[in-house]
């Protein structure tokens, strides 16, 4: 979800404690007699990057630009962008499009009222560095014919009172010049390993498998002498690489043609529904109703290529058995495509997952070449693969109703709530089992014996629809394992009058729970946080949810919650103007823009997640942390606790 008038508050450059990562510029230029171009540059401090306007769900937030065209004017076309960088992000381990060190933007519009005095232009934006992210919130005023815009808005009494009360009288303020940060990076190796398993499943089936030893014994016996075999077959698994590593290369020509192409389709619901029939059907020729393959004048036309002499002859064998094992590998590739795109992966992260798949359908061949005797040690084609392509069915429906879930999710439909998909999946699981004891047979298969390997995967394939009954029976986030395929633990049929983290008691107001924490005599925990944080919800489960941390946050702290990037409006009687040390003046309208103001005038940060104990007299019990990992975490909190004041007070500011 996107929440682009989150940030109103949060552009406040005259904070002198406060580095701004990010400063903007803007002119306009005349094109035409009635055409300007406004012009947004930003320049970008070091390690910083700022998003571009198309993301993807679940992500960062995108640079979005608010025009009133109701004002004597229009727009010609979208807002264009400078050059980006569409790359893998840390903060939100996915792949996203952003600008490095300047970013420029310009919108065309034409004048309709030829008097009009200016134009007025809002920029919503997130910024990110490593680890830390902000949200802030911009006013432009393009002056037409040379006659600036003036602010309408005015500090009256109630603006400034309002403002006054955000600022928390603290009583060792030197605590908040350090805060406590953990760095994790993430890396491309668990993309080839999955590709990897992709390729090995593939070379597992009947289209594949068989051909190891045909194809091998053929270089061996066809060349002059043993090493020009062996100079073969290594040629052959290279060139079968090659050929699975060249079918990513029109996504990378797409990525650079318009870096937000693969970004915006993976967030289409149309896709995703189109995924989930397509992977339907595969999954139903793998279990042998149909066959998948491809025009069989392309088979044809490579295999007489293969009949060629050197290196050509050798691409063009692998390209026949690439084109003529597609019923097979088709699907997984698929998957694999698929996953790419619908994960925010992108054209570089399908090419490491093509490059594993590639690797493990070519490896084989180099390495019998080599070790030609162990050919002998290779199981015999059989019923066995026939087994190994329904399992694959099974998984091909199990990744189809993810795509479909993504596609729910995104759309709202409230089809595929956690407990259905993970109940489905259970079913998925149970059929599974039942297949791989001999229990359920499927039309067209031959009788198998029921081998001590096959029994074993049966009984893993059992442990594992325990493993998800056991989520769908618990109370708690016991699916850890799963993180990311099932719908998050709110999109659920369960009814809860929490809304708070983990359903621990907080408050999401600050005064609220100021005066819980007099009345309860405890030390407040500031839990500053936001919807679309990703390293927020990575805290809450990973960390929070540990029993020492649970149990600390429960019962010796009141939790404030103070979401920044709430877009519910605050009650009328609570807006008011803020005004910055530079003169400039913004409204505060919603309760994101309070809260991110309300971090900004008291801790000269707006990155998320930030947290702060402090007694509710304002004594720091100790400097800030932001994103951690749960022993850290443990032992800061564990420090707060000790530093609270050993006997009972009557707080007031």
């Amino acid at each position: 979800m996107r929440f682009y008038s989150l940030f109103l508050l949060l552009g406040f450059f005259g904070f002198s404690q406060i580095d701004e990562p990010i400063e903007w510029t803007s002119r306009i230029e005349k094109v035409a007699p009635a055409t300007y171009d406004l012009i947004f540059e930003a320049t970008i401090a070091p390690n910083w990057h700022l998003y571009s306007q198309v993301l993807p769900d679940n992500g960062a937030e995108p640079t979005t630009f608010i025009f009133l065209e109701d004002q004597g004017y229009k727009r010609i076309g979208e807002v264009s962008e400078s050059a980006s960088i569409t790359s893998y992000d840390a903060v939100f381990d996915m792949n996203l499009t952003y600008f490095e060190n300047t970013a420029t933007f310009k919108q065309r519009i034409e004048l309709l009222t030829p008097d009009l005095a200016g134009i007025t232009v809002d920029v919503e934006f997130q910024a990110c560095d490593d680890q830390l992210c902000i949200f802030r919130f911009e006013k432009f005023t393009f002056p037409i014919n040379a006659t600036p815009v003036v602010q309408d808005l005015t500090m009256d009494a109630s603006s400034i009172a309002k403002t006054s009360a955000l600022k928390i009288a603290f009583k060792n303020e030197d605590l908040l010049a350090n805060t406590t940060t953990n760095k994790a990076e993430k890396s491309y190796w668990n993309l080839f390993f999955l590709g990897l398993i992709g390729g090995i499943l593939a070379l597992l089936t009947p289209c594949v498998f068989p051909m190891i030893p045909l194809t091998v014994s053929y270089f061996l016996k066809q060349a002059a002498n043993r090493t020009q075999g062996i100079i073969n077959a290594l040629l052959y698994g290279f060139f079968i690489i090659l050929i699975y590593g060249l079918l990513s290369l029109p996504f990378h020509f797409l990525d650079s043609l318009n870096p937000e192409i693969l970004n915006t389709i993976s967030t289409s619901v149309t896709l995703n529904v189109v995924f989930f029939l397509v992977f339907v059907f595969f999954a139903f020729s793998f279990f042998g109703f149909y066959e998948l393959t491809l025009p069989s004048s392309w088979g044809s036309k490579t295999d007489t290529a293969a009949s060629w002499r050197g290196s050509l002859g050798i691409f063009f064998m692998a390209l026949t058995l690439a084109i003529v094992s597609f019923s097979c590998t088709g699907p997984i590739l698929g998957s694999l495509l698929a996953g790419s795109l619908t994960a925010e992966g992108g054209a570089v992260q399908l090419s490491v997952g093509m490059l594993g798949f590639g690797v493990a359908l070519g490896l084989p061949f180099a390495l019998f070449a080599f070790f030609p005797n162990s050919l002998k040690a290779l199981p015999k084609s059989g019923s066995w693969m026939t087994a190994v392509k329904i399992v694959l069915g099974f998984l091909e429906l199990a990744l189809a109703l993810k795509f479909l879930s993504n596609a729910d999710l995104v759309a709202h439909w409230g089809i595929l709530k956690r407990e259905v998909f993970i109940g489905i999946w259970l079913l998925l699981s149970f059929l599974m089992t039942l297949y791989l004891f001999g229990i359920l047979k499927f039309p067209h298969e031959s009788p198998q014996k029921l081998s001590w390997f096959r029994r074993g995967f049966a009984f893993l394939s059992l442990v594992f629809c325990s493993y998800l009954f056991s989520g769908l029976i618990g109370t708690e986030n016991n699916l850890k394992w799963l993180s990311g395929f099932p719908p998050p633990e709110f999109y659920s049929l369960k009814t809860t009058t929490s809304e708070c983290p983990l359903n621990l008691d907080c408050y999401k107001d600050f005064e609220a729970g100021r005066t819980a924490a007099m009345e309860e005599n405890k030390p407040i925990l500031f839990d500053f946080t936001g919807w679309a944080c990703v390293n927020c919800r990575k805290m809450e489960e990973n960390v929070w949810s540990d029993p020492k941390v649970y149990a600390l946050l429960k019962e010796k702290f009141i939790l404030i919650s103070l979401y920044v990037d709430d877009r519910k409006a605050l009650p009328e009687d609570d807006q008011f103007n803020f005004q910055y040390p530079d003169g400039r003046i913004r409204s505060i309208k919603t309760i994101g823009q309070k809260w991110a103001t309300f971090q900004a005038v008291n801790f000269q940060t707006a990155s998320q997640p930030f947290y702060v104990l402090m007694t509710a007299d304002g004594q720091l019990l100790n400097e800030p942390i932001q994103y951690s990992d749960t022993t850290t975490y443990y032992e800061w909190l564990r420090k707060g606790l000790t530093n609270v004041p050993p006997t009972a007070v009557k707080y007031a500011f």
